[in-house]
């Protein structure tokens, strides 16, 4: 976002909260930033606030840029501001002064009578305002907290032109067709049930054979790049976390430890400890080494519940995740390894537009631990593997993870918001941690080097990527259901039911649609549902041993028999591992 959009949503967020004050007299204002897609300005209202009332403020903005109010910057004494809001019944402005303004003066500015705490920049006057929207109301509690206050959040949006406006919009209502958590009730792909928690998505039958599809690519893949599989228990002791540091780390975001027998047991946060005491069972010699080795493992992180949503934010989730072990000089021929089974993995599942962002120390903050020398060996390992996969990167100083430098691919929702799907890690400080050692060609004892690797990333996110990219129409190969029957009469249930199990026998997804409805009806159902193949079977197909083929894009009908189908869905029906 330019600096210039990005002070004229900020400017009409003020505008915005100028009009509801105005509209609505006793409320309360919390803060209101520009945002990637917009604005947004929170407030403690008298009474709720209904959607309705949208429009109403919306004239009033009107109103406001018409008459071209100018933003007036003013830079006051720290007390005169806290009298000020004190003035105008402001409670979390004057809270806002005694967290921020650490300078003796605070600036304000001011628009016609509304007057905010705010570094701006600002437009020069609302005239020089654009088009813009307000586009929902929300919950957000005071400062993300929920022992906080809950405020009511108004979300808007606001460009240059009305084109660029238009545009937008309709950019977001392709994308609200895409909504993994709209999608995922509609498709009947997950549920959040409230009995058992926020953040804790329930996979259905469908959506878990989406999930199995991803696992089974995954795990196959794995195994023919030598990779080895273990299982490790979600829960340890505490002491464990404290060593790898994770628990000095992280704590803010790791659950309570749980006391039993005189001991601290912790839900796992990071599967990387546990992996590394499989590592540690034995002794390993220098030509034991690259060991590589990987877990669908699910960790546990406490995410608030205001910012828990669907399948991309949630308090358990399973990982991709593996932990190579390796000697130094093998460190650039495994990270570009790592490379290459992003790219392999990417390529299978469709997805094109990503880059890698390389996250590196910098030379002022002190949270870097190990020394500064190992560092930069992992760093020039890491931009020589990137540099090898031809794939466009970006650096990004500061960034790194605690222990080394990490490797996060980036990509673009369905409305363009750009998040991290993977991360990789390079890291010589856990082995440090743990005493980790290896005999040399020299017969001495050295330690490995450790890369945290996740192609996948999270499982849960990753699949949310994918209801959204494919907005529900999976591939053969991944789609929940791959071919519905549908007979024409209940006299044809008994033989469809032969030759639907005759597919799963060949380990094919199958349905069979006996409802009481008209054919046409399942076929628009069937395809509703994204199934990418319809089967329409009466007496002419029994008799003649054939299925008639419709496709969930619609388009011409084909009369197919069953056995020719059964081998070409096989076919499409195959896990991409090459």
């Amino acid at each position: 976002m330019s600096e210039d959009l990005e002070t004229l949503r900020h400017s009409t967020a003020h505008v915005m909260a100028a009009a509801v004050l105005d509209l609505f007299p006793g409320t309360v204002i919390g803060i209101g930033p520009a945002t990637d897609e917009g604005f947004y300005y929170d407030f403690a209202f008298t009474d709720r606030l209904q959607p309705e009332a949208l429009p109403r403020i919306e004239a009033k903005m009107r109103e406001i840029i018409k008459q071209a109010l100018p933003f007036v910057k003013e830079e006051i004494p720290r007390g005169d501001a806290v009298a000020l809001f004190e003035r105008l019944h402001q409670p979390l402005k004057v809270e806002l002064i005694a967290d921020k303004v650490t300078d003796a003066t605070a600036r304000i500015y001011r628009t016609g009578d509304f007057v905010d705490l705010c570094l701006g920049p600002h437009v020069a006057n609302a005239g020089q305002l654009g088009a813009f929207r307000l586009l929902s109301i929300a919950g957000a509690y005071w400062k993300g907290s929920e022992k906080n206050q809950q405020l009511t959040r108004i979300y808007g949006t606001a460009f240059p032109t009305e084109a660029e406006l238009e545009s937008h919009l309709k950019m977001l209502e392709d994308a609200a067709k895409r909504d993994h958590r709209k999608l995922g009730k509609d498709l009947d792909l997950f549920v959040v049930d409230e009995m058992v928690g926020r953040g804790l998505p329930l996979l259905t039958p469908k959506g878990t054979a989406v999930r199995r599809q991803m696992e089974e690519f995954i795990l196959r893949l794995e195994q023919r790049q030598g990779y080895q599989h273990v299982k490790t228990p979600d829960i340890a002791r505490l002491e464990i976390y404290k060593i790898s540091g994770h628990f000095e780390r992280y704590r803010e975001s790791m659950y309570p430890p749980s006391e039993m027998e005189d001991e601290e047991w912790q839900l796992r946060p990071m599967n990387c400890p546990h992996h590394i005491r499989v590592f540690a069972r034995k002794a390993y010699s220098f030509r034991d080494l690259p060991v590589r080795l990987a877990e669908l493992g699910t960790v546990y992180r406490y995410e608030k519940s205001g910012e828990v949503s669907g399948l991309i934010r949630v308090r358990a989730f399973t990982i991709n995740d593996a932990h190579i072990f390796c000697r130094p000089d093998q460190l650039n021929e495994e990270f570009e390894r790592v490379i290459q089974l992003i790219l392999q993995v990417y390529r299978a599942f469709g997805i094109k537009d990503f880059h890698f962002r390389l996250s590196l120390r910098d030379e002022v903050s002190n949270k870097w631990m190990g020394d500064p020398a190992v560092w930069q060996r992992a760093q020039d390992a890491a931009r020589e593997a990137l540099r090898a996969s031809g794939h466009p990167f970006v650096e990004a100083p500061g960034e790194a993870a605690f222990y080394g430098p990490k490797l996060d691919v980036q990509i673009k929702d369905a409305i363009g918001r750009e998040f991290t799907l993977s991360t990789n890690q390079i890291d010589f400080l856990m082995p440090e941690r743990f005493g980790l050692e290896y005999v040399t060609s020299e017969q001495s004892m050295t330690r490995p080097v450790m890369i945290h690797r996740a192609p996948i990333g999270s499982m849960e996110r990753f699949m949310a990527y994918l209801i959204e990219t494919y907005a529900g129409a999976f591939p053969v190969w991944l789609a929940p259901v791959q071919l519905v029957f549908i007979p024409i009469a209940d006299r044809h249930l008994e033989a469809v039911g032969r030759l639907a199990q005759g597919f799963r026998q060949r380990d094919l997804r199958v349905e069979v649609d006996g409802r009481s409805e008209r054919m046409q009806a399942k076929i628009r159902d069937a395809q509703l549902q994204k199934v990418p193949f319809m089967a329409v079977v009466g007496d002419k197909e029994l008799e003649a041993g054939t299925l008639n083929i419709r496709r969930r894009e619609g388009g011409d009908q084909e009369s197919v028999r069953a056995d020719e189908f059964l081998t070409r869905l096989e076919r499409e029906a195959q896990l991409p591992l090459e």
